[in-house]
Formats: structure tokens, sequence, C-alpha cells
């Protein structure tokens, strides 16, 4: 019963995939750079490393937001943020996961009448703001040192175009890693206390319990990056503003950029060795960093490039989702709890903590499941991988016998 409730986080990372993730590869297939097909494997592979090798960042953030104590309430709370994720990417309109998974916390601190942590609150709040602001900056300086490299690096067009599309597969590669590192604790974040699991020994690497769950949450995130990505990226790359190569490269690097700011507790160190205020670690809105990317290309190249109508349909987007989610996660805690008649959450005392499941050992009988599930998962990974590989390569070579037979018939 207990593994049926982790649906909801895996909903919840199917939603993320198809909407947050899109944005890094969002502007690079808008223009033409890389194929649908390239950029989703590319970006389902380093969500899933960047998850399980880093993903433990922002999740201490996300609880001292609220404590969800009960794995009742974990499920209703994720299940609300990804619905109202869904909600919106029904609409091709780019949402925060963040957003909604806040809302949603927030919907159960006024359900349990629990209190809700300000400052946290505040630091998750201001990164909504000041994410897309260094977004658009970053974007228009790296622009102009790109302008400046082209202008002056006497390169071939042909050979400038290829640079682009090499660093379009890396820069996405590196913003996949920090994405899946920080927004993984709005998808499994709140089941990390619940679930005390055995570790994995894989041979190549042990995974610890709160890993495993990770692993899952990626391995969902991946599925919804391949399946639904594609519509909402063509909305970021294209809709908004033009952009050319170049432009894609930035807005892709500038995005990576800001989430490793707000992702590297190293970074952070060093800005506090330096007397400079500390950066938290908490979970960045991916979606507004790029629209903030994309916005500072298009006012540096003049307002008159950028659609602003669609960026309305999206700000009112970032308003409604949290709300939503929100409200939806509140009365789905009512009906839950009433119809059901499960435990959502208890209301703690001033200075208590939860009672939660890590204070026993870990569940032998779960821990089985879940280390059959992932390795189950892991095997039919490695089959379609190997299955696409083949595909591509086979196609490549009609293609050229296409290509071969077209030029020998022409002559």
């Amino acid at each position: 019963m207990i593994i049926l409730f982790l649906t909801s986080g895996l909903l919840l990372g199917w939603s993320l995939g198809a909407n947050d993730a899109s944005n890094i590869f969002g502007t690079a297939v808008g223009s033409k750079m890389i194929s649908f097909r390239k950029a989703a494997i590319i970006a389902s592979v380093f969500v899933i490393l960047g998850a399980v090798v880093q993903g433990s960042g922002a999740t201490d953030t996300l609880g001292k937001l609220g404590s969800v104590n009960t794995i009742g309430g974990s499920f209703t709370v994720a299940l609300a943020a990804a619905i109202a994720v869904y909600t919106m990417t029904k609409f091709s309109i780019p949402v925060s996961t963040t957003q909604a998974i806040v809302g949603s916390i927030i919907g159960w601190n006024l359900f349990t009448r629990n209190p809700t942590d300000g400052r946290t609150l505040s630091e998750i709040v201001t990164t909504w703001v000041t994410g897309p602001v260094l977004g658009a900056i970053f974007a228009i300086l790296l622009y102009i040192l790109i302008r400046h490299i082209k202008k002056h690096a006497s390169i071939h067009l042909f050979r400038f175009e290829s640079y682009v599309r090499t660093g379009l597969i890396l820069v996405g590669a590196f913003g996949a890693y920090t994405l899946g590192a920080n927004n993984i604790a709005n998808v499994m974040g709140v089941f990390v206390p619940s679930f005390n699991l055995h570790e994995l020994d894989l041979g190549i690497i042990t995974l610890s319990s709160s890993q495993q769950l990770f692993l899952l949450g990626g391995l969902a995130i991946a599925t919804g990056i391949i399946t639904y990505s594609n519509r909402v990226m063509q909305v970021v790359g294209n809709n908004i503003v033009e952009l050319s190569s170049e432009s894609a490269l930035v807005v892709v690097l500038s995005q990576a950029l800001v989430l490793f700011i707000f992702s590297s507790s190293a970074f952070s160190s060093f800005i506090q060795d330096l007397g400079l205020p500390r950066i938290p670690m908490v979970p960045v809105s991916s979606t507004q960093v790029i629209i903030g990317g994309v916005i500072g290309i298009g006012l540096f190249k003049g307002a008159r490039n950028i659609n602003f109508r669609i960026l309305g349909d999206i700000a009112k987007g970032w308003i409604a989702t949290p709300v939503f989610a929100g409200i939806l996660s509140f009365f789905s805690l009512f009906f839950v709890k009433n119809i059901f008649g499960i435990d959502v959450g208890q209301k703690l005392l001033p200075g208590s903590e939860p009672v939660l499941k890590e204070a026993s050992g870990p569940d032998p009988d779960i821990s089985r499941i879940m280390q059959y599930l992932i390795i189950s998962l892991l095997i039919a990974g490695t089959f379609a991988m190997i299955l696409f590989f083949a595909h591509e390569r086979k196609r490549k070579r009609e293609l050229q016998k296409s290509e071969e037979k077209f030029w020998k018939n022409l002559k």
C-alpha cells in the first residue's frame, strides 16, 4: 500500500519532465539546432544523474516550509501539485513545479493548522524574482561576449554553427544535471522522511534510501521529457521571441548558471568567505529563469521582437499555479481524510518534531519491492536506449543510401 502512495510523486515527476525540463533544450529545439529526440535523450540521462548524485540539496528547505508528517499527507500534497502542473501544461503554459509544490505544502499547513515558516517562504519566493532577473542579466552579458568572439575570431560561419551546436549539447547536459540536482526535491522531497529503505548495492554504486527515491523520481522526470515536453519546447523556443543559434546557447547557459548558483553549497560557502550574504539552497523555477533569459535577449535586440501576449499568459500561470495548487491541496486533504479515513497529518505542538518513519529500522518487505522495481526499470531503460541507438543508426544508413541514390540518378 505504501508503494502506491509514491504514484503521486511519480506523476509530479512526469509533470516536471513535461514542463520544467523542457526549458533545458526548448530554445535549442525551437531554433532547429538539435532534434527533439536527441535533446530528450540527453536531458533524460543527465537529469537522472543530477537527481541521484546531488539531489538532496533543496530537500531540507521544503521540509522547513512545512513538515508533512504522514505518508497520506505526502501523497495528497504531491498529487495536488502534479494536477496543478498538468493542468497548466495542458494549455501549453510553461509553469513552475516549485510554485506548485510550495502552494500545495502551504495548503497542507492550512488544513492541519500548522504555521508556514515565513523566512523559508520568503527565500523561495525571492528566487521567483531574482531567478529571471539573473537569467536576463547573464543572457545579455553572454550574448555580448559571443557576438564579440564571432566578430573578432575570424571563424567561418559553418564552423561557428558547428561550435554552437556542440555547445548547446554540452550546456544542455549541464543544465539537465543541475535541474535534477535542484528540482528533484519538488518531486520526492515530501516522501523522504516517510521511507526508510535498505541500501541498494548496484556494484558500481550504492544507493541510500533517499537516493533510491530520487532515482525513481528522475526516471519519472525522464518519462515526462520523452513523452510530452515537445509542445512546451516549441512555446519557449519560438513563440516568445525568435532565437538565433547563438541566442539559444546563451539562454540555456544562463539557465544552467542560475540553477548552479542556487544548488551548490560549495559556491555558497565561497561567497560567504568573501564576506557576501549567504545564497540560500532552494528549489529554483527553471521556467522563470529560462524565460528571463529569453526576455533578456529580446530586450537587447529590441522590445519589438517579444511576443507580450504569450508573455502575459505565462505571467498569469505563475500567479495562478501556487494559488490553484494550495486550494486543490486543502480540499484534497479534506476528501482523503474524511472519505477514505487516511491520516494526512497532525498539528505539531510548538517546539515538537514530527514522528517520522526514520525512527524505526528499514522495512525489509518495502526495501525488497523497491529494489526489484528499481532494477527492473534500469534494465528496461537500458534496453530502450539500445533499441533507440540501433534505430538511429539504421535511419542514418537509410538516409545516406537515399542521398547517394539521388545524386547517382541526378548524374
